[in-house]
């Protein structure tokens, strides 16, 4: 999983070992002069994004989308505290389903490390949203949300199962999302599966960097 980057802080360039820069502004690698040597420290994908979000002005503001029951265990809520926690302090956002369990305890990492969370809420009422979103979105549309919060994500984190994290899955999937699963999350065909919360982040650095 490891990247082999080399990150130029002096002259603000990310490399790869493919002999590309990372283009900011258009968001893609591109190709550089043959036999340039870059210069600088290995970095990995986590960093590599977190450098990128906080010293560019073209940041990547599409959210990473985190789903998991309501009724998540003690090991769910922690995995996906320490993901909203770990999502943030790489200058992403975070989507949820903006109500309890997993979606609660996301929304409370993300604010932990003072970042951004969208909550996209079945109800009507914004006021049902759980206390630690910082943005609550009343679509009053019910679970056809998860449809929105798929669609929106740049990759899906699923922590735990549920039969609204398994819609969220199959429409990730049917959009062409990377799905990262753990925790107990759904065997799908297409659903990569880590055991630790950093092993998530990475995979969700290395899509936002358009490595994989």
């Amino acid at each position: 999983m490891t990247a082999n980057l080399v990150l130029d802080r002096v002259a603000g360039r990310l490399h790869d070992d493919a002999g590309r820069t990372f283009d900011a502004p258009a968001w893609r690698w591109q190709p550089v002069n043959a036999g340039t040597s870059p210069s600088g420290s290995r970095v990995d994908a986590v960093e590599a994004l977190g450098w990128l979000q906080r010293a560019s002005s073209h940041r990547l503001r599409v959210p990473v989308g985190v789903i998991g029951p309501r009724d998540a265990t003690p090991e769910q809520l922690d995995l996906a505290c320490e993901i909203g926690e770990s999502i943030a302090r790489c200058g992403l956002a975070v989507i949820c389903g903006g109500r309890h369990g997993v979606m609660q305890a996301v929304c409370e990492g993300v604010a932990r490390a003072g970042g951004i969370s969208v909550g996209l809420l079945p109800d009507a009422e914004p006021g049902l949203a759980n206390p630690y979103v910082g943005i609550a979105i009343a679509t009053g549309i019910g679970e056809a949300r998860n449809a929105l919060i798929a669609r929106a994500a740049l990759c899906l984190v699923a922590v735990g199962d549920s039969y609204g994290t398994l819609s969220e899955i199959a429409l990730g999937r049917q959009f062409g999302k990377r799905v990262i699963g753990l925790a107990g999350a759904a065997r799908v065909d297409g659903v990569v599966h880590v055991d630790t919360a950093r092993e998530a982040i990475e995979h969700v650095a290395r899509v936002a960097l358009l490595l994989d």
